[in-house]
């Protein structure tokens, strides 16, 4: 797979910063852990990657915008803007739970042009472009082809920061697990994404994520042929937090459910 110019340089800078992730995973022991805000940590580690990764951007684009988890900035719609999260399941890596990643999107004219999503424990590198497919290290990767929501298997992520949202979020939770085969909260939304692209999921949904969280991931289930909207079915995501990624077949369903439970 040929990529354009700046998802090269992402991708590079993905697998290098991957590598560093992957040494202080085994030295996590050693970070000093802070928190950002409720149940919102952040360690040595997500700042050390994130500044290799911002080095390596902007190094090759020092023109583009730069929103990132830890260092901030803002959305760029006038030009170029990359969005960054270097280490996607933060609680994870604290705990030593070998789930996580690191995620990159490219913006450009206020649509996402290219995303990655990187995992250096298993070695898996998501990349999608677009209007030119998504792959998982060079594999062209597709979503799943389901007739209905029985016997999916779905993701989602519980509102742990917003705890005024968790009555609506266990009732749709109910409601979706009286129909699915079973829902994971594995706590890397960019990971869910990238497997629901990956055709391991049938469908991922959350609410209240930032738009470092999904913005590679949306472009992924996107370009692997499933659907990404918020839960009024709007291009709003990025904005609201609130995704649901599937396959045509289940997706209306999954807004149906979830508007039911009263919080879309």
């Amino acid at each position: 797979m040929q990529f354009s110019p700046p998802m090269n340089v992402a991708v590079r800078a993905a697998l290098k910063a991957g590598i560093l992730a992957r040494e202080w995973f085994d030295r996590r022991h050693e970070l000093e852990v802070k928190n950002k805000g409720k149940n919102d940590p952040v360690t040595g580690a997500d700042l050390v990657v994130e500044e290799e990764l911002l080095h390596a951007l902007k190094k090759a684009y020092p023109r583009f915008g730069v929103l990132a988890e830890e260092k901030g900035g803002k959305l760029t719609p006038d030009r170029p803007c990359w969005i960054v999260d270097p280490i996607d399941g933060t609680l994870n890596f604290i705990h030593g739970v070998p789930h996580f990643a690191i995620s990159i999107a490219y913006m450009e004219g206020g649509v996402i042009q290219g995303g990655l999503v990187h995992d250096p424990m298993r070695d898996e590198l998501f990349v999608a472009e677009r209007g030119r497919g998504a792959y998982l290290n060079d594999r062209r990767i597709r979503v799943t082809r389901p007739m209905g929501l029985g016997g999916t298997l779905l993701a989602t992520g519980f509102p742990h920061r917003r705890p005024e949202k968790v009555p609506g979020y266990l009732k749709a939770f109910e409601s979706f697990l009286a129909v699915v085969a079973d829902q994971r909260r594995l706590g890397s939304a960019a990971l869910d994404l990238a497997y629901v692209a990956a055709g391991r999921y049938d469908g991922f949904w959350e609410m209240g994520l930032a738009p470092w969280d999904i913005a590679a991931g949306t472009l992924l289930v996107r370009e692997a042929g499933g659907i990404v909207s918020d839960f009024a079915n709007a291009e709003q995501f990025l904005a609201s937090g609130n995704v649901v990624a599937a396959p045509e077949a289940v997706h209306g369903t999954m807004l149906d459910i979830i508007r039911q439970a009263g919080i879309a």
